[in-house]
């Protein structure tokens, strides 16, 4: 098997892009792998350091407005295009997967006119403008909300989770609070905004910290690490109770996950993808800075079958935190119900799912 994987500017258009790749390989180890991302963005960094060859073309996405600027953003797509043909020619994969991203246009777009068998990975609610202009040339679009499919082709479309999922249901996790001065014994709340935090959601935790001291559970409160200073600059004047922690950054999210109670943090797709992998209760506060608010679409998910609360952003502060945590974390069959609906949700065979579909397209 020959194989080119796109997708980048995000991780969650990375990381759903490896978890494939590292399917396949469990699966064929002889098969051969190429990423094509761009060259300024994260996967420029991130896929070379997991040992995946990698390649890169120059492009940027449109301006929503018009702007003389979207004509050089035109150029760079066609030069992309014409460029990744020759990457194709060169390498001539069995099939072209595509995960999002501007970059992920330009490679399953040339793969199509190529007459190679592509597909495309829609991780979110609301489907991106570069899914969107590739699903009338793409095979196969795999998905892994049902509001998507009122959005594309449902001729073309193959319900199956996402990759990242799989990961994490896979983890065998030996980590114990203790390494954080915490009981194994009492139910963890941990709070995080994403690697590099969250403005609104660190200003509302440090102003619910003075309550969740008195609080029966635990906390642990992730700032993101540009943000940890400034967090605890405000945080000089007060005293952390024994059963509050606050970090940076945990390196090994996955190995945590599983002995959280439960969750507050964005609804961004590969969160979800780890947080119902391993059943976790959530509180979910979406990014209002994303495109058409798909996080709000993507809690929503959630939130309709009993796996979550939501706060929007506009209505998050101390108060609404500390009120949302204490129902959770204070009644034990909620948060088994809970936990129940966003295991249901989780599809922890995900990665395998969507390399059933890219092998079927295959040619002999």
């Amino acid at each position: 098997m020959r194989l080119i994987v796109s997708g980048g500017g995000t991780g969650g258009h990375i990381y759903p892009g490896l978890a494939l790749i590292k399917a396949l390989k469990k699966r064929d180890p002889d098969a051969e792998v190429l990423y094509v991302g761009s060259e300024r963005g994260l996967e420029s960094s991130i896929v070379p350091a997991k040992g995946i060859p990698f390649k890169s073309t120059k492009i940027q996405g449109f301006k929503r407005s018009l702007s003389l600027e979207n004509f050089k953003t035109l150029y760079l797509f066609l030069k992309s295009v014409h460029e990744t043909k020759k990457m194709i020619k060169e390498f001539k994969p069995d099939v072209v997967v595509g995960t999002g991203g501007y970059v992920s246009g330009a490679v399953v777009y040339a793969a199509s006119r190529l007459n190679v068998p592509t597909m495309i990975h829609e991780q979110n609610s609301v489907v991106g403008i570069t899914n969107r202009f590739l699903s009338r040339y793409v095979d196969r679009i795999a998905y892994v909300f049902d509001a998507a499919l009122d959005q594309l082709p449902a001729s073309k479309m193959v319900k199956t989770g996402n990759p990242r999922a799989q990961e994490a249901a896979e983890v065998v996790s030996n980590f114990s609070w203790q390494e954080y001065n915490l009981k194994d014994d009492v139910p963890t709340l941990l709070i995080f905004g994403g690697s590099q935090g969250a403005l609104k959601i660190n200003a509302a935790t440090v102003a619910a910290i003075p309550a969740f001291n008195q609080r029966d559970y635990q906390v642990v409160f992730v700032t993101g690490q540009k943000r940890y200073d400034g967090v605890m600059e405000q945080l000089k004047s007060t005293t952390l109770g024994d059963n509050v922690v606050v970090k940076p950054y945990i390196p090994n999210m996955p190995e945590v996950l599983p002995k959280v109670a439960a969750i507050v943090g964005r609804a961004g797709a590969t969160s979800i993808a780890e947080i119902t992998a391993d059943g976790i209760p959530s509180i979910l506060i979406p990014s209002p800075y994303v495109t058409a608010d798909h996080q709000t679409k993507n809690a929503q998910s959630l939130a309709n079958v009993g796996a979550a609360e939501i706060i929007k952003e506009a209505d998050l502060n101390g108060e609404s935190l500390v009120a949302k945590a204490d129902q959770l974390m204070t009644d034990d069959g909620l948060r088994q119900d809970m936990a129940a609906a966003s295991k249901q949700l989780g599809v922890p065979d995900a990665a395998d799912r969507v390399l059933d579909v890219v092998l079927s397209l295959k040619r002999d």
